[in-house]
């Protein structure tokens, strides 16, 4: 849906590195572009609504539209 997350070693984690139990959402890349928390916030709910119905393609491929709207909003510095 575009939104990018990475799975990396959290502290006290009790599975190994290569099978972390959860994600670690950072907000440098957003906030280089200029989102406020606002956006952050925005962000955590179309995840958690994705995680809430991961097979309807059609709130999947809503919320990749108003992700791609959001970012048109924030371009990323230096990249024309």
């Amino acid at each position: 849906m575009g939104i990018t997350v990475s799975k990396q070693v959290i502290p006290d984690d009790p599975n190994p590195p290569l099978r972390p139990s959860g994600i670690r959402i950072g907000t440098p890349a957003a906030t280089t572009r200029g989102m406020q928390r606002a956006d952050m916030e925005r962000l955590g709910l179309w995840i958690g609504e994705a995680l809430s119905d991961p097979d309807s393609a059609a709130m999947i491929e809503r919320i990749q539209r108003d992700v791609v709207a959001l970012c048109e909003r924030f371009p990323v510095p230096g990249i024309a």
